[in-house]
């Protein structure tokens, strides 16, 4: 039974998803390299739960309850007080596998190990640990708090009971799930929407049409809700082009190849809203 809950990685995903379980009633440690960093999370946290209490969701005694359980710290060892940890740090397998590899050390048998990745192997990831069958991916999507679905991505040792738990889990923060049978990169949502964010930079990067003509006809002709190019903005641009280049690796497809424009334009720092500018300013 999951009672407290470990997020590591304290930035925009990581502070989202240790913000639902907070809310959700879990014991939460919010762990990061640095402290300014964890504080960093704590205070994105505080500041969408003072929009909630705008709303009248929750009141203040509320507010101070959530972040009360949650718990910020730079000590990797704390987290063997965890029934489940997900991880959500940078998108490299080098990283999540040293992470990975101390967690099985650190961690009860009984921990349950996951991953927010949105392109890696949970295998290869599963591999660095002697606990494969307590591992899965646990992707989740951006903004944490506002969006419903979580990707539960089974590995391929991933057990019967760890998917179990991992639903029960999904359910009582709220959220909807969908188990992915077997790993591929991009899962359900990234394998169809990278492509399709990857054909509109080509339309902008070709000068077949302006990025507002782009966007403002997803919008008014596909019913889309923000056009294709302020979605990439808003997911970030380095995301999207480290997801094609693993997408290219792994299928061998020509489809997943980058405009040379969406290269130079990672090159010179341009990932979207984070960095202040990418098709847009900000």
């Amino acid at each position: 039974m999951v009672e407290k809950v470990a997020v590591l990685g304290a930035g925009q995903m990581g502070a989202g998803i240790a913000q639902v379980a907070a809310q959700a009633g879990y014991s939460v440690i919010l762990r990061d390299l640095q402290m300014s960093l964890v504080k960093d999370g704590l205070q994105a946290i505080e500041n969408n739960l003072d929009k909630i209490v705008d709303r009248k969701q929750i009141d203040k005694e509320n507010k101070d309850e959530i972040i009360n359980r949650i718990h910020g710290t730079t000590d990797l060892s704390e987290l063997k007080q965890a029934d489940l940890v997900i991880e959500a740090v940078v998108e490299n397998m080098a990283v999540k596998k040293q992470i990975f590899a101390e967690l099985d050390n650190i961690c009860p048998a009984h921990t349950v190990l996951a991953t927010n990745t949105s392109s890696l192997s949970i295998s290869e990831i599963a591999a660095s640990t002697r606990r494969q069958k307590q591992i899965l991916g646990m992707h989740f999507f951006n903004p944490v708090v506002d969006s419903r679905l979580v990707e539960l991505v089974r590995g391929l040792e991933t057990s019967e009971d760890t998917v179990a738990t991992a639903s029960k889990f999904i359910n009582t923060i709220r959220k909807d799930y969908i188990v992915i049978k077997r790993e591929s990169p991009g899962y359900i949502v990234n394998r169809i929407l990278i492509p399709y964010i990857n054909e509109a930079i080509f339309i902008y990067g070709d000068g077949i049409a302006t990025r507002d003509e782009i966007d403002l006809a997803m919008k008014m002709g596909a019913g889309m809700k923000e056009g294709p190019l302020e979605l990439a903005d808003s997911i970030g641009l380095d995301t999207i082009y480290f997801a094609l280049e693993v997408f290219f690796n792994e299928f061998r497809d020509s489809k997943y190849r980058s405009h040379t424009l969406f290269s130079t334009m990672i090159r010179a720092g341009y990932y979207g809203k984070k960095s202040g500018r990418g098709f847009y300013e900000y």
